[in-house]
């Protein structure tokens, strides 16, 4: 276990905000988390990787972060103690949740265990995964996971949420509503497939597939290894490095409209690109962001990536203020010009 007084939080958020903890705790084991609780007051933060965080200052609290690691496959009476029954093409992966998310991703594909591949190269760890739902290509956290297993801060008390318990929905899950800083989770088991069905329809990865002369006719011709180096390779070439420039990755969710909605901004926009999705039409926020003339524009120290105009990105020695002046500018000029509200993703500290 490490703990630290007036400890600095810059290598603790990739927007790089050089701000200070009061307190910062980092624990190794469930063991150590328990010890830890007790000794808790004030305001407690508990953070991944930093990658989903804008620090407005000084964190006058207690931040934790776990340093849980481990991937391990479950059998016998591990799943009898979850009460699990696996199909002979599944296979139950339980991981820290300190563990990074793209070391998991890697390792999943390297055992060709499917599931996971589309969400190759997401920045944070395993814990973050199961509160935000992160989802990319047309995959979401929620369509793997199968245990979250977390920590009551208030009591110590230990206790394993079932998927349909954790109240999943586009980035939104349980522990960032009801349960917001509750609970601190410890380990993550996903539901992995021996014999993946890729999914390959979102955004352009087919495009580059059929580009690379990767993409058969038969999906089952195509390895999850391909298709996660194929992500990756997207990503790296739209997607700044926070080591270089200090950014949270998407900084917007992409709205969900009314069908009616979507017609209506189709008759002005028939070029506008859309995904049919549960409840409604998902228009990418990005492109909107684009058609309002902000892609590669900055205001101050902070902008708008040249490249992918959902991602924010500081400058060099940008403030919190002058990142947020540019999201709300952003926001009103996107609901002035389509009539849709987008909102952040990034968490406001």
């Amino acid at each position: 276990m490490k703990e630290y007084t007036d400890y600095s939080l810059l290598n603790h958020n990739t927007f790089g905000m050089d701000v200070k903890a009061k307190r910062y705790v980092e624990y190794d084991n469930e063991e150590e988390l328990k010890a830890i609780i007790p000794t808790l007051s004030g305001e407690v933060l508990h953070i991944g990787g930093g990658s989903n965080l804008l620090f407005k200052g000084d964190f006058d609290g207690t931040v934790l972060h776990s340093a849980i690691k481990g991937i391990e496959e479950l059998s016998g009476t591990q799943l009898s103690t979850f009460n699990f029954q696996l199909s002979t093409s599944e296979v139950l992966v339980r991981v820290g949740a300190g563990e990074v998310w793209d070391d998991f991703v890697a390792w999943a594909v390297d055992h060709g265990y499917g599931g996971v591949e589309n969400l190759s190269l997401i920045p944070g760890e395993v814990g973050a995964s199961a509160v935000q739902n992160i989802g990319a290509y047309g995959v979401e956290a929620k369509d793997v996971i199968a245990l979250v297993e977390a920590m009551d801060l208030s009591n110590g008390q230990k206790r394993v949420f079932r998927t349909e318990e954790c109240c999943y929905a586009y980035r939104q899950s349980i522990f960032k509503n009801e349960l917001k800083g509750k609970y601190a989770i410890t380990y993550v088991t996903y539901r992995l497939q021996k014999q993946p069905v890729l999914k390959l329809d979102y955004g352009n990865l087919k495009a580059v597939l059929e580009k690379n002369s990767q993409l058969s006719t038969v999906n089952c011709q195509l390895s999850i290894a391909q298709v996660r180096q194929a992500i990756i390779d997207i990503r790296n070439a739209k997607l700044p490095d926070p080591k270089v420039q200090g950014n949270a990755g998407s900084f917007f969710m992409n709205p969900v409209v009314s069908r009616e909605k979507f017609l209506s901004i189709q008759k002005d926009y028939p070029q506008m690109p859309f995904y049919e999705v549960e409840g409604g039409v998902k228009i990418p926020a990005g492109w909107m962001i684009d058609q309002c003339g902000w892609k590669g524009k900055s205001l101050g120290r902070a902008a708008v990536h040249d490249k992918q105009a959902l991602v924010l990105v500081n400058l060099g020695g940008a403030t919190s203020d002058e990142i947020l002046t540019l999201c709300h500018t952003i926001c009103k000029d996107v609901k002035e010009k389509f009539g849709i509200d987008i909102h952040p993703e990034v968490n406001f500290i």
